[in-house]
């Protein structure tokens, strides 16, 4: 993936300095709080005073196995966020001092930043140019970068759950330790899978946009569990599918494609299939609760959107054979 002649998108928000790091959550650099609402850094003095030198390290002791046994984060609860669950500590962060807010450019010391900058400048391009052919104007979406957890429109955003779209507040949420996960753990290497996720999640901005995303909540909200889980199977498909049309339009465009970059797109759609993942998982498989699809309806629609001539070659929900 050649990214080199593509400018930089000004909707990025990187909130990586804002804490999240390695220790007790909203700490410094240091790890020890001081910088985020409360933490051990406030209540140090009062728990040497109170229990001695021994006692706090029989405390932070028994913090990180709590926190690394079940997950459950006790200050996160003290502080009162995000449901005191902590997310996973994961070697490959990167979290840089200070944040950067929308209308700044990447740095350039974080090339992975400035490809995730580029990519997601280069779906603004495609879809304002989509969206004024039908006549209607493309709002583009923000891309927020953290590390671990962050607050979304749509509630307390964690790596755990992967890059996600909310439609509230109509940003995209993505930890990028997720790519280094994607490569080490689900066996998907390559840049262009990188991509491929940002402009699957856009996809989902796209269908906010035209009143898909709504229409699809509400049917959701009328019918069964398992006829949501497959109104969301559609709605994921579509995305996979306007993801397509964006590599095709952007290629067009800028010629960024590499050989095999495709194949790395089709390996990713694979991997992440509901039946490959739940498979993986070692439990049975269960269609009813599919709400993405599986690896062969994931690729089938990633591809139907490389060859799209509209958006309606990407109508999962009127097809009869998904």
């Amino acid at each position: 993936m050649r990214l080199d002649n593509m400018r930089e998108s000004s909707n990025v928000e990187d909130s990586r300095g804002e804490g999240g790091g390695f220790g007790f959550p909203g700490g410094g650099n240091s790890g020890f709080g001081g910088g985020g609402g409360g933490g051990i850094g406030m209540l140090l003095p009062l728990l040497l005073n109170t229990i001695g030198f021994r006692g706090v390290i029989i405390l932070a002791i028994l913090y990180f196995g709590i926190k690394m046994f079940t997950g459950v984060d006790l200050i996160n609860i003290v502080n009162g966020g995000g449901g005191g669950i902590s997310m996973p500590d994961v070697t490959t962060s990167q979290t840089l001092p200070g944040t950067k807010t929308s209308g700044q450019q990447a740095t350039a010391n974080d090339p992975q930043e400035v490809v995730v900058s580029k990519v997601l400048a280069s779906t603004e391009d495609v879809w304002t140019q989509i969206f004024s052919q039908m006549g209607k104007q493309y709002t583009a979406p923000k891309l927020k970068l953290f590390s671990q957890y962050t607050q979304s429109g749509c509630g307390t955003a964690q790596s755990a759950t992967g890059p996600f779209y909310c439609p509230s507040d109509q940003k995209v949420y993505l930890d990028m330790d997720f790519f280094a996960q994607m490569k080490n753990q689900l066996g998907i290497p390559g840049d262009f899978p990188q991509a491929y996720v940002i402009a699957h999640e856009v996809g989902h901005h796209v269908q906010k946009l035209l009143g898909i995303s709504d229409q699809v909540e509400e049917a959701q909200q009328r019918g069964s569990k398992v006829d949501a889980n497959h109104l969301s199977v559609k709605l994921e498909l579509q995305a996979d599918c306007y993801a397509g049309i964006w590599t095709t339009a952007a290629n067009t465009a800028h010629s960024f494609l590499d050989n095999g970059d495709i194949e790395e797109a089709l390996n990713a759609a694979s991997q992440i299939g509901d039946d490959r993942l739940q498979k993986a998982q070692g439990g049975r498989v269960v269609p009813d609760s599919f709400t993405h699809g599986t690896s062969a309806q994931r690729q089938k629609w990633f591809k139907t959107g490389l060859n799209a001539k509209s958006l309606n070659d990407c109508d999962t929900f009127s097809s009869s054979n998904l």
